[in-house]
């Protein structure tokens, strides 16, 4: 008759153990797998960086902070209370006229009014001001195809298996799936990059702070610059197509893509759902 040992009976202890723990990590695994799980994608891509602690790179390699900033006298213009009242009831009757709009029209836009929306996007406030972000202004209509081929090829596989029922059921309302016309009837992409970090012109990389949270007030700005000089847009931030647009933009490695805009005057016949939004006492809460 088998007699089993102390010795025997700690082994097959540890060999069930471990058959137990493989299976369990087996069934992490599958249900990890696309489409097992109606989980929001995350797109790696767009993942903040914003830790300075860089393990893998060598201190050395880092821009110490520069020397003093001269500072000047602030130059500001105030206005008497009744135009204040005016011109921020005015700025605020005109955001709200804003909508996202997914049917633009074909015709040009002056190009004068793109720099100059850049340019005032660029005046967001940024961690240290290291200014950390990219617009990249796409007008060829081949480069755009290119990039409509790369998000509806992406798009497709976040609809049908990344997103999950949840998400795609929110989006139902909206009437929105994977096929972008958009992409190439807008004449003028934008394409909002954040920098992960910079470089010195010694060569040295130099921390971006809060890059992701600078480069987000910025879109906002733009948001309103474009609402501003009459055009319309629609945020897009298409997951998953990060590295490849950026490859495809010539776009260095620190860059990594945050928002899409297309941009250009609504078509004739745009449609936008009709809907509400949150009300001051939802949103505002005073101490």
């Amino acid at each position: 008759m088998f007699l089993l040992t102390p010795v025997l009976v700690a082994v097959i202890c540890i060999w069930m153990v471990w058959i137990f723990k493989n299976a369990d990590g087996s069934t992490e695994r599958r249900k990890g797998e696309p489409g097992a799980e109606a989980r929001p994608w995350v797109d790696e891509d767009l993942k903040d960086s914003t830790d300075v602690h860089q393990e893998e790179a060598e201190a050395d390699e880092w821009q110490e902070s520069e020397e003093e900033v001269e500072h000047i006298p602030f130059s500001h213009s105030r206005y008497p209370e009744k135009e204040m009242v005016k011109r921020s009831q005015e700025f605020y009757e005109l955001l709200n006229k804003r909508r996202s709009v997914r049917f633009i029209s074909n015709e040009q836009v002056p190009m004068e009014v793109i720099d100059n929306v850049i340019k005032a996007a660029g005046t967001a406030p940024s961690g240290a001001h290291t200014e950390p972000w990219t617009f990249v202004v796409v007008k060829d209509p081949d480069m755009k195809h290119k990039i409509r081929e790369i998000i509806e090829e992406e798009e497709e596989i976040n609809y049908l298996k990344r997103m999950g029922p949840r998400w795609v059921t929110d989006l139902k309302k909206f009437r929105t799936n994977w096929i972008k016309e958009y992409l190439d009837t807008a004449p003028v992409l934008i394409l909002i990059f954040k920098q992960v970090h910079g470089f010195s012109a010694n060569g040295k990389k130099k921390i971006h702070y809060y890059n992701e949270i600078s480069v987000s007030i910025s879109c906002g700005i733009l948001l309103a610059a474009l609402q501003n000089a009459g055009l319309v847009t629609v945020t897009t931030t298409p997951l998953n197509c990060g590295p490849r647009l950026r490859v495809l933009l010539n776009r260095p490695t620190n860059e990594k893509l945050l928002m899409l805009l297309p941009v250009g005057y609504p078509s004739e016949d745009a449609m936008v759902p009709n809907l509400t939004r949150k009300t001051l006492d939802q949103i505002m809460v005073t101490v």
